[in-house]
């Protein structure tokens, strides 16, 4: 009976754990993040908040309805003094009255109505400009989060793969050190061949326990940019290689300003300028309003207002309002001239983000390139340095070559090993910068 409930637990321990893990290729990484990462869900928000605001803004120029109920009991009526000769009194003198009742209640209900307000006309357009600017800010959170789960994709691929090329290094080192000891304990070689083995095999031992490290770290680093808990196990299905493919169409691309979204967020920024500029020359016309009130009032001496039989008396106003500025003391005119500079202003960061926007594909083609250069010149390095590995080994082995020479020959070829994995996440990051800035996040699928 415990034993079978031991297995019983153990497998549901199992169902937890592999309900928790969760396996991506690259764009499922992608899809995935920009459902759950924190700040994509905040940019959504955002445009969410932008809706209602446009509507907020609509609704102000809509009729608009209140209604006010008030009750006051006067816990010691005013007393008012009239001349006496209005009752028949001596003249010259006067006799205190008490006017009204003590309790009273005024219900009231009205209905206003804007009939013309040029800044209401502004504001209608500018809240569809600023949805417009929430619609392209969440593009470029997108384009960024895309970009930065890429990113770390790849840093936990180079990782991983680090990891593998020190443990394929460190099974080949503890061979070569096995038969030079067993050569040294039959005295056909130093002990210095054996002690410059040593240092490599430990040196590699500690770079292998940091690339552990740096695989968790890293790995940490991805679930944090795709939404999910850093402890949550997480399983990558492409491999660096798979993913090292140069964007050779990228490169003979040109960028196309307009579909740029820091381009398209700048021309937000211009539209919003130019609306504040007609804001404010639109305080120099006239408003006009209207609006219709209708209520009811009692008075009591006593508190009876829900008696049927007392009565309530109606009341209603109707009526516009029109409020035209005449003189402001300049102060109109300055505030335009401060919209108009703002308006020069953005212009002008619209022509310096056209040129930043340039320089910046301009450099990203340079460094794909780079990356490419630098990978073709791995690949042919790694070559020339496995063999040159090869080479001291079989002399190192006949006597021909000293154990300081081998390790060198070592050396290099761990060097190159990490040149050319670094040289494939190089080529990985600069694509997915190429594709950011041309607003092209599709271009890997294709």
């Amino acid at each position: 009976m415990i034993q079978r409930l031991y297995i019983a637990v153990m497998l549901l321990a199992s169902v937890g754990v592999t309900a928790q893990t969760r396996s991506f290729t690259v764009e499922e990484a992608v899809t995935f993040a920009l459902d759950s990462n924190y700040t994509a869900i905040n940019s959504r928000r955002d445009i969410a908040k932008a809706i209602k605001q446009k509507w907020e803004t609509t609704a102000s120029g809509l009729p608009q309805v209140s209604a006010s109920l008030d009750y006051n009991y006067q816990i010691k009526q005013p007393t008012q003094l009239i001349p006496a000769e209005f009752t028949g009194g001596e003249p010259g003198t006067f006799i205190p009255v008490v006017f009204g009742t003590q309790q009273n209640a005024t219900a009231t209900a009205t209905l206003s109505q804007l009939i013309f307000d040029g800044s209401y006309l502004v504001g209608l357009q500018a809240a569809k400009t600023f949805l417009d600017y929430s619609k392209n800010a969440n593009e470029k959170t997108q384009l960024e989060v895309r970009k930065g789960v890429i990113n770390a994709y790849g840093g936990v691929l180079l990782a991983q793969e680090s990891v593998a090329i020190l443990d394929r290094n460190i099974a080949n080192l503890e061979d070569n050190l096995k038969e030079t000891k067993l050569i040294f304990e039959n005295g056909f070689a130093e002990e210095e061949d054996v002690e410059q083995l040593q240092i490599t095999y430990l040196s590699l031992q500690n770079q292998r326990a940091n690339a552990k490290r740096m695989v968790v770290i890293a790995k940490q680093m991805f679930n944090l940019a795709i939404g999910v808990g850093v402890d949550e196990e997480t399983v990558l299905k492409d491999s660096l290689e798979s993913l090292a493919v140069p964007a050779l169409g990228l490169l003979n691309d040109t960028v196309n300003i307009e579909q740029n979204v820091d381009y398209k967020i700048v021309n937000n920024l211009n539209e919003q300028r130019a609306l504040e500029l007609k804001l404010e020359k639109s305080k120099a016309l006239p408003t006009l309003g209207a609006f219709i009130n209708v209520g009811t009032f009692a008075g009591r001496n006593e508190f009876n207002f829900f008696d049927s039989d007392e009565k309530w008396f109606a009341q209603s106003i109707t009526g516009f309002q029109l409020n035209i500025p005449i003189f402001s003391s300049g102060m109109r005119n300055a505030r335009t001239a401060q919209a108009e500079i703002a308006l020069d202003q953005a212009a002008t960061q619209r022509e310096e983000t056209e040129q930043q926007i340039k320089l910046a594909y301009a450099s990203a083609k340079s460094d794909h390139e780079l990356a490419i250069d630098n990978y073709n010149t791995a690949l042919k390095n790694i070559k020339l340095a496995e063999r040159i590995e090869n080479k001291n080994q079989v002399k190192f082995r006949e006597g021909l070559s000293t154990s300081f020479d081998l390790r060198q020959a070592q050396t290099q070829l761990y060097q190159v090993q990490q040149e050319l994995i670094q040289a494939m996440l190089q080529i990985v990051t600069t694509k997915a910068e190429l594709e950011t800035i041309l607003n092209v996040p599709n271009y890997t699928n294709n």
